[in-house]
């Protein structure tokens, strides 16, 4: 520290650069070690962190999750719940007929089996931006939850989250690739 004469003021202290920098120092260290937490067990419990029951690898009963297929590197291995998947038309949310023939299958299997849940999850292909991909993966989950509400499935059994166009079931620029990525998958709970 420097004592320098400020003239009328008086007498003011001055930090030299070797101690403003070890200051800057000692609160990036405080901030990067106060940031960092371990994960806490039985935060989420067993019924996963938004009590779907999904648990803490997103697996249900039978199938998973495309962010735990992702994660365990077999999304797109052709691993396959209970309920199949339906597709949907370039930049579209609207329910196409062939699959409202799946959807009424999807809700009769539900029907049969009054414990389970279903998580719903809008995928999209790679056109688009980010942001709209997600409000595109939103929608044609809701689409699809609104459809099988018709069909006498409860909505609280059902709940949606969109991946926009996060995680693909396939990566090349093809229209056969596109189609496939545009998608609804439903992950079953007990």
């Amino acid at each position: 520290m420097i004592r320098t004469h400020r003239g009328r003021d008086g007498w003011a202290i001055e930090l030299g650069a070797l101690t403003r920098a070890a200051g800057v120092a000692l609160v990036v260290a405080a901030l990067a070690l106060g940031g960092c937490s371990s994960k806490k067990n039985g935060a989420a419990g067993a019924n996963g962190a938004n009590g779907s029951q999904l648990g803490e690898n997103g697996m249900g009963a039978g199938g998973g999750s495309s962010l735990a297929q992702a994660q365990n590197g077999t999304l797109g291995s052709g691993a396959q719940g209970p309920l199949s998947d339906i597709h949907f038309d370039y930049n579209d949310s609207t329910i196409r007929g062939q699959d409202g023939e799946i959807l009424k299958s999807n809700a009769q299997w539900l029907q049969s089996h009054p414990n389970s849940r279903v998580q719903i999850e809008g995928h999209c292909d790679d056109r688009g931006s980010e942001e709209y991909n997600i409000a595109l993966g939103a929608r044609r989950a809701q689409a699809a939850k609104d459809y099988l509400s018709t069909l006498g499935i409860a909505g609280d059994r059902m709940s949606t989250i969109s991946y926009g166009k996060e995680l693909p079931l396939c990566s090349e620029e093809t229209e056969d690739c596109w189609a496939q990525n545009r998608r609804d998958h439903f992950v079953v709970s007990q």
